[in-house]
């Protein structure tokens, strides 16, 4: 069996999400296995959110019989309209998945409109 390098053929993986809405958040959660706090990169950029990552091989002394989770970086961009706040995102990281809360902007929220 040959020793294989990815990551630094650069091999990319598009990590598996979901998304939700709650009570003026948007929350997004990232799966990223491997990749620790100070490998992470979370930009907005326009009207862009880009996460992108790396997790490292972790290459150990002798020879693999399976090894189904390879080095590789992550990489994920979303395009966010006018409705969330650009400037009011939050990450944080938690066992491999990322979670980013999203603040919609309050003059997009719904509001109850009294009747007289």
């Amino acid at each position: 069996m040959e020793k294989r390098s990815y990551g630094e053929a650069g091999r990319t993986i598009v990590p598996t999400c979901s998304i939700s809405e709650d009570s003026g958040f948007v929350t997004v959660k990232v799966e990223m296995p491997g990749v620790a706090k100070d490998g992470l990169e979370v930009k907005v950029e326009g009207n862009e959110l880009s996460i992108s990552g790396e997790r490292q091989s972790g290459w150990q002394d002798g020879r693999y019989l399976l090894r189904e989770r390879r080095a590789g970086a992550y990489r994920k961009v979303f395009t966010l309209d006018d409705t969330i706040d650009h400037d009011k995102v939050e990450a944080a990281i938690e066992g491999g998945v990322l979670t980013l809360k999203l603040q919609v902007k309050e003059a997009a929220k719904p509001r109850r409109i009294e009747i007289a």
